[in-house]
């Protein structure tokens, strides 16, 4: 089971082909109101379009905002030899131009909005034609420029202000579009702030050097990469989840799962049907968590939309997250197959960085514990460790025991070291701890990557599941 079809949106109207720019705007200041309330920015936020750091991102000029050099027509009269300067500078703008045409629809999408409010009527028409032509099955950027030519010569009193036989032909699709128009919006107000992180991630290894975290309630997914003076937020993306919303339980329920997932794989587009756009990332669920608590259901995906379809509605998928095709694109160039953690929450809590050290520093020391236990060579003190239902890929304790015996025996009296450790941390009705780390056998010039799942029972941790990954 995947992200499962979506109940197809009706085909967008081509505002863009109408040819009303010519008209004289006759601004209706009920819209200009509407769209200024609707686009509230707190001082200080900056439109940042996917894929750039959002506490950095400097406008394109405005040259850079025109069309991509691909639609210009090639000149008829002989070429002239170009001056190196001059020839730099053309490539500069081609490379600005890729950029505005390949990606950043929403945040051109949020700068027609603001333009809007801010009664620049002219500007926010020639943006909201550019982006319909650059991304024409962006329906929700389409119901925007609608709006603002209906605007030129009637009051538009709501978003999506359609016509009543339209709105009715439409049914769903419309409460869905100004759903979808809201998210993104609470998203921009919303940001986090600077230098804050997720609390699950409580640190990470050099070996993770991307995160993902999904923030379900804002239909947001955060990219964050780890870099040496920690997580920093690189970008984030509107998503859409299960139809029956969170906390996926079975199969078929129609739920997105919660909790701490690792992207288990990354899937060729052209192994894929045109569904699932440009292509796929799976995730580890049921994790051994869900498998703990008798969760059934496989096929989560990170995954595109159909060609026709720029973004789905935030309920729609099976209970896979899916994004739109340029923002998965990116995502797929930057993560890595086993080394990336993806934590979905219903709503994520970012904190600072320091405010998780303690909490890390105690973990820390229960690990060590461990770790000295098995490190003595003893049986007994070391199975204190676990759980009473411990498994390991299906394995109870009693059947998992002949592998611990044999890693103690393999020591023989030497050390163990432990490197490269990532700390996950997961609470909702039980505390979880999901670490993983390089175990090497000191005086070894290899190892072995383990994972261990540890649940807190009073005052003690203990590790519910262990395993070579």
């Amino acid at each position: 089971m995947t992200g499962g079809r979506p109940k197809p949106r009706a085909r967008p109207v081509s505002y863009a082909s109408r040819g009303l720019f010519s008209r004289r705007a006759l601004w209706p200041r009920a819209l200009a109101a509407l769209w200024s309330i609707a686009l509230w920015l707190p001082t200080g936020v900056l439109l940042a379009p996917s894929g750039v750091n959002a506490q950095t991102h400097v406008r394109q000029p405005a040259r850079a905002r025109a069309h991509a050099p691909a639609a210009i027509k090639p000149a008829t009269k002989p070429r002239t030899r170009t001056a190196p300067a001059a020839r730099v500078a053309a490539i500069a703008r081609s490379s600005a131009l890729q950029a505005v045409r390949e990606g950043d629809a929403e945040a051109r999408l949020i700068e027609v909005y603001k333009l809007a409010g801010q009664t620049h009527t002219r500007e926010a028409l020639r943006k909201a034609e550019t982006l319909v032509r650059d991304h024409p099955n962006f329906q929700l950027a389409q119901l925007v420029y609608g709006d603002l030519l209906a605007g030129q010569i009637r009051a538009v009193n709501t978003l999506g202000d359609v016509p009543a036989l339209a709105a009715k032909a439409a049914g769903p699709m419309l409460a869905e579009l100004r759903q979808e128009s809201q998210l993104r919006l609470q998203a921009l107000r919303e940001r986090p702030a600077a230098g804050m992180v997720p609390s699950q991630f409580l640190a990470l290894s050099p070996r993770n050097k991307h995160a993902i975290a999904v923030d379900a309630s804002r239909s947001r997914l955060y990219l964050l990469e780890n870099t040496p003076s920690g997580l920093k937020l690189l970008a984030d993306y509107y998503i859409s989840v299960g139809k029956s919303g969170i906390e996926k339980s079975a199969e078929g329920d129609l739920r997105t799962p919660l909790g701490v997932y690792f992207i288990s794989s990354n899937l060729n587009p052209k192994s894929l049907r045109d569904f699932y756009g440009s292509g796929a990332l799976p995730i580890n669920y049921p994790n051994q968590l869900d498998v703990k608590r008798g969760k059934t259901g496989s096929g989560i995906w990170l995954h595109g939309t159909p060609p026709a379809q720029f973004s789905r509605a935030p309920l729609s998928t099976d209970g896979c997250v899916v994004l739109a095709n340029p923002d998965l694109e990116r995502i797929i160039k930057t993560v890595e197959i086993r080394n990336t953690p993806v934590v979905i929450a219903d709503s994520l809590k970012w904190v600072a960085p320091q405010s998780l050290t303690p909490e890390l520093s105690a973990f820390e020391a229960v690990l060590q514990g461990w770790h000295r236990a098995k490190s003595s060579g003893d049986l007994a003190r070391l199975t204190a460790w676990y759980t009473p239902d411990f498994t390991s890929y299906g394995k109870t304790l009693t059947e998992w025991m002949p592998v611990l015996q044999a890693e103690l025996k393999q020591l023989g009296g030497r050390d163990i070291q432990i490197k490269d450790v990532s700390y996950l941390r997961w609470t909702d009705s039980a505390d979880t701890m999901v670490v993983t780390f390089g175990e090497l056998i000191k005086g070894s010039s290899t190892g072995r990557t383990k994972r261990q799942y540890w649940t807190r029972q009073g005052s003690q941790w203990k590790i519910f599941f262990e395993g070579t990954i």
